[in-house]
């Protein structure tokens, strides 16, 4: 009887979650998938709500079925406890990217080679790419890092005056040419500049484009064939959910596709703006990891420059399991 106690007090902490799989509890036989099927079509569902794309709700569900099948987990509680543990693991083993990057000991790397380190941020328009890199900017300043701005959206209209207003505001140098410029060329020379004044990070700014948009996208991969940066961030909002996820497979799609160099050059890592307003549909960041393979580096949450964080893979993973 105590087991049957604890798997309610169990339900209770963990809600919908381990309710889901009350209805198996009971028997002593080995699990089949037909006992698993109507809890884990559920579980798809709940977490499709959170904005986690279908196709990843679904190798979730198959993670934490292959766990299952096959075991006599009897009581309530186990089986409870074993579901949770299995789409953790899942779920921190996606949100953990096949390659790390730690920006601070790269920077460093590229400071003994005497180059500075390059990020180029990108994506489409109106995701708050300029305020987003000054955070970057001030994040790096706060580590004792010298920084200089590149204004390369040399496309939009006041795109190069609100990235000097940031240089200003944090008292940075910024490098400009102006509009109608080769964005490329634009890079180039910010590099060059930032190398003769040993600066350690040049952050790119580019214009916003669609992901469909052939001329633009055309003119980024030359942007970054020619200045071969260090990093290739990619900016997407994270209250636009499956949106983000689509727009970020075809930019780097695109990319891929256009590259001319030795190994083509893609998206290395994610930036996820609007953090703070998304309350518990953090699916987006799941899903934009598992198409893409790139970590998500950062996220903003505020309009200041301090309100940048690292991503906390353990409250996703909470989240996504409350």
């Amino acid at each position: 009887m105590m087991d049957q106690d604890e798997g309610m007090r169990s339900a209770a902490k963990s809600g919908w979650f381990s309710s889901l799989f009350r209805s198996i509890a009971g028997s002593n036989a080995a699990l089949e998938m037909s006992d698993l099927d109507p809890a884990l079509k559920a579980l798809k569902d709940r977490l499709m709500t959170k904005n986690v794309a279908e196709e990843i709700a679904e190798k979730l569900c198959e993670s934490v079925a292959a766990s299952l099948v096959g075991k006599k987990l009897g009581s309530f509680t186990r089986i409870s406890s074993s579901v949770q543990a299995a789409m953790e693991d899942a779920l921190v083993r996606i949100l953990t990217p096949r390659r790390s990057i730690d920006v601070l000991r790269d920077v460093h790397a590229a400071k003994e080679r005497g180059t500075p380190y390059v990020i180029v941020f990108v994506g489409v328009n109106g995701v708050g790419k300029s305020t987003n890199l000054a955070k970057v900017a001030y994040w790096l300043r706060q580590h004792d890092l010298t920084v200089m701005l590149a204004a390369c959206d040399t496309f939009r209209s006041g795109a190069v005056e609100q990235l000097r207003t940031h240089a200003r505001r944090l008292q940075i140098p910024i490098f400009e040419k102006g509009y109608e410029r080769d964005p490329a060329v634009v890079a180039k020379g910010a590099i060059q500049e930032a190398t003769r004044n040993k600066s350690d990070v040049v952050l790119v700014d580019t214009a916003g484009r669609m992901q469909d948009n052939e001329p633009l996208m055309r003119a980024l991969s030359k942007l970054i064939n020619l200045n071969n940066p260090d990093l290739v961030l990619f900016v997407g909002e994270a209250l636009v959910g499956n949106d983000a996820v689509d727009q970020l497979t075809k930019f780097s799609q695109k990319l891929t596709d256009l590259s001319t160099a030795p190994t083509a050059r893609s998206i290395d890592g994610i930036l996820l703006t609007k953090f703070d307003t998304i309350d518990d549909k953090v699916g987006a960041a799941l899903s934009m990891v598992y198409v893409s393979g790139a970590p998500v580096m950062f996220v903003g949450c505020g309009q200041s420059y301090t309100d940048l964080k690292k991503l906390n893979v353990k409250s996703i993973v909470n989240t996504l399991l409350e």
